[in-house]
């Protein structure tokens, strides 16, 4: 029996991406632009240092990111990134300035936040009615903390439960301990989820290995379209409470 519906957050909940189109028009880097030179002003301050360096860098440590998130399934907290970005160039920072640095990173997608995707807090609204709800998301750039307040932001954090973020967690989905932590704080049973993402890796086979249910969610991001083994593809939040309802009815 379903009892609870657990959400991916990025290009699930909001259009990841969408607020770089607000930066822009305000005239601002982007967030890859900004993150380095961030980095670069800091230690340029200290001592002179070329910003393709910096960049370089950064572009490697990111790298470096994207096979341990992938292939062990961890992501490195924002202050991790930060400190390989440095260890990289052989370069050190006061204790202040790496705090106002792991700050920035941390906030940018907070102070500037990608738009909720349409139909979502409708959805949200309906379903906390009949489930109970939780967010199972992986952090990248913004910790949890920040995530949250996105979401408050979004007038929805009220209807969750359960967070599960990869930050918090130690691990990132598709490892099952994302999806326990959901399960454990809303008080029910794995396969008693229904989890919705936009990602046929992480956010339906990693549902899958474990006994939940999975709903791929294709209203901005449809690459995994034709490849998914979902129980369900939902392709607008509109859709979304009567796709939920009729895998419960299904299981009971």
């Amino acid at each position: 029996m379903i009892k609870a519906v657990t959400f991916d957050l990025w290009d699930t909940l909001v259009d990841d991406d969408s607020d770089e189109a607000v930066r822009a028009a305000r005239g601002l880097r982007s967030k890859k632009e900004e993150r380095r030179y961030q980095i670069w002003e800091a230690l340029n301050a200290i001592e002179p240092v070329d910003y393709d360096r910096v960049a370089l860098a950064y572009d490697t440590a990111e790298a470096g990111f994207n096979v341990v998130w992938k292939e062990c399934q961890i992501n490195w907290t924002v202050d991790q990134r930060i400190r390989v970005v440095l260890n990289g160039l052989k370069r050190e920072v006061g204790r202040d300035v790496f705090e106002r640095l792991v700050e920035n990173h941390s906030n940018m997608e907070v102070d500037i936040s990608p738009e909720p995707i349409d139909g979502m807090r409708e959805a949200l609204k309906e379903l906390s009615t009949r489930y109970k709800l939780s967010v199972v998301s992986d952090s990248i750039v913004t910790p949890g903390t920040g995530l949250r307040k996105i979401l408050q932001k979004h007038g929805v954090k009220q209807y969750f439960s359960g967070f599960a973020f990869s930050d918090e967690v130690g691990h990132s989905k598709p490892h099952r301990a994302m999806f326990d932590s959901a399960a454990e704080q809303l008080g029910v049973d794995v396969c008693e989820i229904v989890h919705i993402g936009d990602r046929d890796h992480n956010d339906v086979k990693g549902p899958h290995a474990i006994g939940a249910k999975a709903v791929l969610f294709t209203a901005t991001r449809p690459d995994d379209r034709n490849i998914t083994t979902a129980d369900a593809i939902c392709d607008t939040h509109h859709d979304l409470p009567a796709i939920v309802d009729r895998l419960a009815a299904e299981s009971a």
